[in-house]
């Protein structure tokens, strides 16, 4: 089941958002990723979070709609993305796109990116789109190698979280990585380019964030985490 995560960050694009929705997936709002939604004209099948980004009289409307909602606290210990991300895995979500998961400020931006390392969300295929820009994590074990689609000339940044990522080898992309490895703040795995329509990485150890640029008219397109 793939499920789309309205999150309450900036939204780029919203048309290409639009069009990775398709009539089977399931739409989650978190908290003020309601209003994207309403922006596409769209309804969303839970809403899920504290609702301090949601009106009395919105949070009145959805529910006269029909939606299910499940609201937390404000005080609370996880940002309202991470309680989506959570429902969505503890009911069956084989594949989970975020929109609207980065935006202006850095703290939840970090954060949002952060939470893909959790061990619980590590063997799930969850990316963060905004316009142009893709970007998942790709960990060592069950889903240590990852295709890569686009067009020649797109941008793919390869940067290592949590600590160094060894055995990293890529085909398809400009500058080769032949089992060698990315260490914790090095810039050496920016800005690396696509020369084909799809591109191969895989890794031995760690975990490696995947940053695609697409600079074609079209803006997105499947990434395939194996």
């Amino acid at each position: 089941m793939h499920t789309v995560i309205f999150a309450n960050g900036q939204a780029h694009a919203l048309q290409t958002a639009w069009r990775l929705c398709q009539p089977a997936d399931w739409l989650i709002a978190a908290d003020g990723g309601w209003h994207h939604l309403q922006a596409l004209h769209l309804q969303p099948d839970v809403l899920i979070g504290d609702f301090d980004s949601l009106s009395p009289q919105e949070l009145q409307s959805i529910q006269a709609h029909g939606i299910k909602t499940i609201q937390h606290p404000r005080r609370k210990d996880e940002t309202d993305l991470e309680l989506a991300l959570r429902y969505a895995v503890q009911n069956g979500s084989s594949r989970i796109t975020i929109l609207g998961g980065l935006g202006a400020r850095w703290d939840q931006t970090v954060a949002n990116m952060l939470l893909l390392t959790q061990k619980e969300f590590q063997d799930i295929p969850i990316t963060l789109v905004d316009g142009n820009q893709v970007l998942f994590t790709l960990s060592a074990g069950s889903r240590s190698t990852a295709q890569i689609e686009g067009q020649p000339g797109d941008t793919v940044s390869l940067l290592p979280l949590i600590g160094d990522v060894h055995g990293i080898t890529t085909r398809g992309l400009e500058y080769p990585l032949h089992n060698e490895t990315l260490t914790l703040g090095s810039t050496r795995g920016v800005s690396n380019t696509l020369l084909q329509s799809t591109a191969t990485v895989m890794i031995q150890s760690g975990i490696l964030m995947i940053v695609i640029i697409h600079h074609s008219e079209v803006l997105f397109q499947e990434v395939q985490n194996e």
